[in-house]
């Protein structure tokens, strides 16, 4: 028996990386400047270069805890072997900041949009983009770079035209009204810029490595360091630039927290647009400035429906790891032919749907929204900064111990000023102990089988003799089921008396320590698979390699690689038009990443 061990493949590098972390980071502006101004009229762009200043604090920070955590996994990962108890409350906070995320995201991009009873919009989207993680997770870093570079490019280009009016913003400028206890509280309301941050931490188990580095030892640094570095300082430059140059708007007025403008009654969840249709109407006319304030909207809903899917997706990944590690019940971690845990694909995707449909205005939304990302970044922070084995040098210690101070400080103030907020935390927080004592009773309860010893095949055998060792031009057959491929390599191998690796890749989400060591028989489709071919490939070496993966091409052509294989033998897909469109073809992967001196087989 082989059981192949694998990684998840690490080929994100740092354009992807950066993208990956403003599909959620680079989101925020689209929907706090408005909300900054609601809060504080002309003064607002005091709150909001806070913010900034705040948001490249714990950027900065970040760039540490990537570095000392180079395989993903967030707040959840990182303190999990400090404290469980810790861990399991920023890994529920994180699930609160990830489903409030995908509803403020969809509402706000309903908003951008225009369109009637946004929440409803908003609520369907939701329902589709989680409908379609039915089908497995996607290669989503590609994907968030093509939406990320019009957003950037339409954000460049709204700041332009923003510069001739920063005279006039700055003498509409008016100093912070209130005391320092009224400021902080403002400040705590607008804190939304942070969210995203956690996203990168959860990324860099698929970050390309360091030269030199391994996955024994593995250093992202060289990835996650610069695309941190370059979404905090777009984040943080233009969420001022754009917080600045909505001062220089006439006219704006505020009522019930909303905020409307001459003509724009309610232009509080989508400033930017109108920021557009004024800055570039009064520059190059009416009908140039409609057209900027279409282009805003378009890219902005593409980004924000992008960081619904994110959310859902690290949803479904969070839900699995906490069920693997037998915090949440077994039915988190049971998947669907597509590799997906389905009872957490349901949750991910239902609970935002009946958030956005209670609450369904954005500021309602955003009491909600910072209360999970500030517990779950504080608690990173908090527990990274104490950890005396985590190789920080002093400075940078020091420097998250300060900012852990700043995030508890915001986190409490929450917690007290925002009524909703704290019974929002509570009730996640209540649900996910609740669920964990299910485990644990159902843990209880069950005892794991002792696996049988499973005797040796002829495959084994041979694989240990001379005969193989001399071997020099094996075949390797990657199936997911018994049927023509498999026959046809049998075939091959007796025809040309060579050594056959049967291979069954176990395609899923996420993939745990637990999951790298599971063997074939225990899975009752691969040990039927197997079987199958040891008895009808009598009389040649029929050697079964297993294992679990998030990603089915990579890792076909790691083995194929691996083992010096000369031909790949592939079957063709047999799947319907809209499963193979999102799922993508895995021969044509396979082929773009085959060494040329293997040669590929697809048996139709």
């Amino acid at each position: 028996m082989i059981t192949v061990s694998t990684n998840r493949p690490r080929n994100v590098d740092v354009p992807r990386a950066a993208a990956i972390l403003y599909g959620d980071w680079g989101t925020s502006k689209a929907y706090v400047v408005g909300l900054a101004f609601a809060v504080a009229g002309y003064s607002s762009f005091w709150l909001i270069a806070g913010m900034c200043l705040l948001t490249a604090l714990v950027g900065i920070n970040y760039i540490a805890i990537c570095r000392h955590y180079p395989d993903g996994g967030g707040v959840y990962a990182s303190v999990r072997h400090r404290s469980e108890v810790i861990s399991i409350v920023g890994a529920f906070l994180l699930v609160a900041d990830y489903l409030v995320t995908a509803a403020i995201s969809a509402l706000s991009a309903f908003q951008y949009l225009g369109v009637p009873h946004p929440e409803k919009f908003a609520a369907l989207a939701i329902l589709v983009i989680g409908a379609l993680n039915y089908f497995g997770p996607k290669h989503t870093g590609s994907l968030a770079f093509l939406i990320t570079v019009p957003t950037v490019l339409v954000v460049v280009l709204l700041g332009m035209f923003s510069i001739p009016h920063l005279g006039q913003a700055i003498h509409n400028l008016q100093p912070l009204p209130h005391g320092i206890g009224k400021n902080w509280q403002a400040f705590v309301g607008i804190v939304l810029a942070l969210s995203g941050v956690e996203a990168v931490a959860n990324s860099t188990g698929v970050m390309r490595l360091n030269p030199g580095s391994s996955l024994a030892k593995p250093s992202v640094s060289r990835t996650s360091t610069p695309a941190i570095i370059w979404v905090m300082v777009e984040v943080c430059l233009f969420t001022a630039l754009l917080g600045l140059a909505m001062s220089a708007l006439s006219g704006l007025q505020i009522g019930n927290g909303e905020v409307s403008a001459p003509g724009h009654p309610g232009v509080r969840d989508y400033m930017l647009r109108y920021m557009g249709e004024v800055f570039v109407g009064n520059a190059l006319g009416a009908g140039a400035g409609h057209l900027m304030g279409w282009l805003v909207s378009i890219v902005f809903g593409f980004l924000l429906l992008s960081a619904v899917n994110t959310a859902i997706v690290d949803l479904i990944a969070i839900s699995f790891l906490m069920s693997r590690d037998k915090e949440l019940p077994p039915g988190f971690q049971k998947l669907n032919k597509f590799g997906v845990p389905t009872i957490g694909m349901v949750a991910a995707t239902l609970l935002p749907v009946l958030l956005v449909l209670m609450v369904k205005d954005v500021a309602g939304l955003a009491d909600l929204y910072a209360i999970g990302v500030v517990g779950a970044i504080a608690t990173n922070l908090g527990a990274s900064a104490t950890d005396k084995k985590l190789g920080l040098a002093r400075w940078e210690r020091n420097l998250m111990l300060f900012t852990f101070v700043i995030m508890a400080g915001i986190e409490i103030s929450l917690l007290v000023d925002k009524p909703s907020a704290r019974v929002f935390a509570v009730t996640v927080l209540a649900l996910g102990m609740i669920l964990r004592g299910l485990a644990s009773e159902w843990a209880g309860k069950k005892k794991t089988p002792v696996q049988s010893a499973v005797p040796a095949t002829a495959a084994q055998s041979f694989l240990g003799s001379k005969d193989w060792l001399a071997s020099r031009d094996p075949l390797l057959c990657a199936i997911r089921g018994i049927g023509k491929t498999l026959d046809f390599a049998l075939e091959e191998a007796k025809e040309t008396s060579r050594p056959l690796y049967v291979l069954f890749v176990r395609e899923q989400a996420v993939v745990t320590a637990e999951d790298r060591e599971r063997k074939w028989p225990q899975d009752p489709e691969a040990k039927k698979i197997f079987e199958y071919a040891q008895t009808k490939g009598e009389g040649i070496a029929v050697l079964p390699c297993y294992t679990v993966s998030d990603s089915t091409a990579d890792t076909i052509v790691d083995i194929a690689a691996t083992l010096g294989v000369s031909r790949l033998i592939l079957g063709a897909p047999q799947r319907r038009t809209l499963v193979h469109l999102l799922r993508g073809n895995i021969i044509r992967h396979v082929s773009d990443l085959l060494p040329e001196n293997i040669h590929l087989l697809v048996c139709v």
